[in-house]
């Protein structure tokens, strides 16, 4: 009895752990009944039945990276470049995955390869360089297409590396060296033009600072000029008010009388010869008659001076 206990409580272990099912998070496991395709199990606890139902296929559900091996491209101007990528995909249909294709991981890549050869054979090579995205975009939209019957999605494809040969390699470095050395060309006259700009600013700068301040100081002379002149006149004024108000004193007529004389006498002291020729006043004796007629002005000036209104 105790054999046949312990066969019964085997038998039932057996079939408890073929019965039961546990499905971690983020898989799929495809169940078959009698080599039929039966259903999906989803994560945590199911129960299938012992020795009919077989777990036949178990996918994840993560996002799955996928070296794809490099391999060697024409561009459309013969030129060959080793191409190395990777993709993302996903499965999304368990079943599909299962007897969509025989083998989905080794599909996808193929047909990522054999893509990228196309789309890189329609581009020059320096367009290749420039279009990575495009590229990529391609890859992608390539793959989902032909991988809806494979239960997959493709969700990107990135290019790791694009190397061409050795020869173009060298060219392309001497293209970046001479391009460079352009633009310090360029960038050296741009700072030598903005210098002669700076310099000629400057001097226009200054030669209108030194125009307003000859301006300025023109403009005081004047002024000063102006003041002097306007002092001398009221002194010559004021001197000539005094020697009115003098004459009209006793004696003044006397006084100015003596001082025509006086200047009279000076200026012809101080005649100037020109040449051999002596300049002189034709009536040069009669020097009464011309202080008297100096001082007839004199007194016409002095009277009507003081001719009462």
């Amino acid at each position: 009895m105790d054999v046949v206990a312990l066969v019964i409580l085997i038998v039932i272990a057996i079939v408890v752990a073929k019965g039961v099912r546990v499905v971690p998070q983020q898989n799929a496991w495809v169940v078959e009944r009698l080599g039929k395709f039966h259903a999906v199990l989803v994560p945590g606890l199911n129960l299938v039945i012992p020795f009919i139902d077989n777990v036949a296929y178990k996918h994840s559900l993560k996002e799955i990276p996928l070296d794809v091996p490099s391999q060697v491209c024409i561009t459309r101007d013969n030129t060959q470049l080793a191409v190395d990528g990777i993709l993302y995909f996903q499965v999304t249909d368990p079943k599909m995955a299962s007897y969509g294709s025989s083998d989905y991981i080794s599909a996808i890549s193929q047909l990522a390869q054999t893509t990228l050869r196309s789309l890189i054979g329609r581009m020059e090579m320096d367009r290749t360089f420039e279009e990575r995205e495009e590229i990529n975009r391609g890859v992608v939209m390539a793959l989902n297409e032909a991988s809806t019957n494979w239960g997959v999605k493709v969700l990107r494809y990135e290019i790791k590396d694009l190397t061409p040969p050795k020869d173009i390699l060298l060219a392309m470095q001497r293209q970046i060296t001479a391009e460079r050395e352009k633009r310090a060309l360029i960038a050296s006259s741009e700072g030598r033009m903005q210098e002669q700009i700076n310099l000629a600013t400057g001097e226009r700068e200054a030669a209108i600072q030194q125009s307003e301040g000859e301006k300025q100081a023109a403009i005081n002379r004047a002024l000063g000029e102006a003041e002097a002149i306007k002092a001398i006149a009221v002194a010559n004024a004021e001197a000539i008010a005094r020697v009115a108000i003098a004459i009209e004193k006793p004696g003044g007529v006397q006084a100015v009388n003596l001082k025509v004389a006086e200047k009279y006498v000076e200026a012809f002291s101080g005649i100037a010869k020109t040449g051999n020729t002596l300049i002189v006043p034709s009536n040069m004796a009669d020097l009464s008659s011309l202080i008297a007629g100096a001082m007839s002005v004199v007194k016409a000036q002095g009277g009507a001076g003081t001719e009462p209104a």
